[in-house]
């Protein structure tokens, strides 16, 4: 009898360069059997090339891959899934148009002769969305559903592959705590029957709490590796970083100024009753679960969904928003939740993305005054510090803490008074986080009205002057005192 390896996966010396850029220069990763290992480091460290490679998507310029102690090198995904391991990767890979159930069998369709089951795959889905905690219909297109949704809807998909090691590449970002936890759930299950994770995330309170080991990767090679209990938070960032960041959560005092927005019984769907109001140079955060209406109540006063009733008033004076384009006109603006595809246009250059909302103040007679237009976005780009190579770059081509920039520089040349932020830190490194807290710090000290939607209960806590707790579309408390408070506190109020 053949002895159990040691290692589930080892990758050794992995190098790979694209043209101009070299993703990887050396990297090493190991997993073992029925371990949970993260893979942390900045955007553009290599962790995703590293993955991709595993996957069978991109191949290798030299170095070995290791299975379960034998050689293998994949030549695509197929054969990557045939060899036991399943992919959940940063960008979502379901087909809009195809079904729930269709997209968690897509590739390994269940089959009674030469037809496919559908009975039989109907079932078996609803068994899977029930042991993550989703209940949807199983026979929608997955285009109707939420982002989160479509999330666990990617992470089902892994789960039905029975395979033996498991890579996820931010399978968090979209989700609540309480479906993080439903999930680290069923990776610990996982762990024990001997399937092992990679797991990547930029939410290191996530990797800390579920990862047993974590490997460190910076400009394309690892760095440092140990058991997690080995590292403090601290530690980790700067390994992550290459430098100490002194404070995570950088808080810029601010003194507030009058009410720049109120929001009395906004109605529509869910959303029932809902009022508030935030004063000039506040960030005021909106927490709760998924489905509890946080990203709903910033569409509805953006004008991107309609609301049945409710009052929305700017300075004192009360507005009618019944399209993205009078919320614009009025001063409001909303960084979405799906930056790529409700914020971007991304074949687009990054100089007309900033550009779009902004043509008509520097066209005359038909025609734009791209003079004018370049010296307003070379001054966003420097006062933002945006990275681009080019003006001319597509926006697809920037890492995400860029593109989050490039859309505040769009709503700051409109000269928002108030900024709605919907989860501006999904999927993106620490230090793209910090730069962020640090630019919304540095709105609120111009007297910017900042509300800030987010699934990260520290940042909130850590940033935010006020947190309105949402549950079942209504309002179900407030934190004011939000230095003096916990996660738990936040918690008790969304459950």
């Amino acid at each position: 009898m053949n002895p159990q390896p040691d290692f589930a996966l080892r990758m050794r010396a992995i190098h790979k360069r694209f043209p101009g850029v070299q993703a990887l220069s050396g990297a090493s990763f190991d997993l073992r059997p029925g371990e949970i290992h993260a893979l942390v480091g900045e955007n553009g460290a290599g962790k995703s090339t590293l993955i991709k490679i595993l996957s069978g998507v991109l191949s290798a310029d030299s170095g070995s891959i290791e299975l379960l102690g034998q050689p293998v090198t994949f030549g695509s995904p197929a054969e990557a899934r045939r060899a036991g391991i399943s992919t959940i990767f940063q960008e979502f890979t379901l087909i809009p148009s195809l079904s729930v159930t269709a997209n968690l069998f897509l590739g390994r369709e269940q089959t009674r002769g030469i037809l496919i089951d559908i009975a039989e795959e109907r079932r078996n889905a609803m068994v899977i969305l029930d042991r993550l905690g989703v209940s949807i219909d199983v026979d929608a297109p997955t285009s109707q559903l939420a982002v989160a949704v479509q999330q666990m809807v990617e992470i089902g998909r892994a789960l039905a592959g029975q395979s033996r090691i498991l890579v996820m590449d931010e399978p968090t970002a979209a989700l609540s705590p309480q479906e993080v936890q439903r999930l680290f759930s069923i990776l610990r299950e996982l762990a024990a029957q001997g399937v092992g994770t990679l797991f990547i995330s930029h939410r290191l309170d996530e990797v800390i709490s579920v990862a047993d080991r974590i490997t460190v990767i910076r400009d394309g090679i690892t760095v440092d590796s140990r058991a997690t209990r080995e590292y403090d938070r601290r530690t980790l960032i700067q390994q992550m970083v290459g430098r100490p960041i002194e404070q995570e959560y950088p808080k810029t005092q601010t003194t507030f100024g009058e009410i720049s927005l109120e929001v009395v019984n906004l109605t529509a769907g869910n959303v029932r009753d809902v009022s508030f109001s935030a004063r000039e140079g506040e960030i005021v955060g909106l927490a709760g679960l998924m489905g509890s209406g946080r990203t709903e109540v910033v569409r509805l006063i953006f004008g991107a969904d309609s609301a049945e009733s409710g009052v929305i008033t700017l300075a004192g004076r009360r507005v009618k928003i019944k399209c993205p384009g009078d919320a614009v006109a009025s001063g409001i603006c909303l960084l979405t939740e799906d930056r790529k595809k409700e914020g971007l246009v991304l074949h687009a250059s990054i100089r007309d993305n900033f550009a779009l909302p902004s043509l008509a103040q520097w066209s005359r007679l038909g025609f734009i005054n791209q003079v004018e237009e370049n010296r307003r976005f070379e001054t966003h780009v420097l006062k933002l510090n945006i990275r681009i190579s080019s003006p001319d770059q597509h926006a697809e081509d920037l890492s995400g803490g860029n593109q989050q920039k490039l859309l505040v520089a769009r709503w700051l040349e409109k000269d928002s008074s108030v900024i709605m932020f919907d989860e501006p830190t999904r999927g993106i490194d620490v230090g793209a986080k910090h730069e962020m807290y640090l630019l919304i710090g540095e709105l609120a000290a111009r007297g910017k009205t900042i509300i800030m939607v987010s699934s990260e209960l520290l940042e909130l806590l850590g940033i935010c002057d006020r947190i309105l707790v949402m549950r079942r579309g209504r309002l179900a408390g407030e934190i004011t005192d939000v230095r003096h408070s916990s996660q738990e506190d936040v918690m008790a109020m969304a459950v």
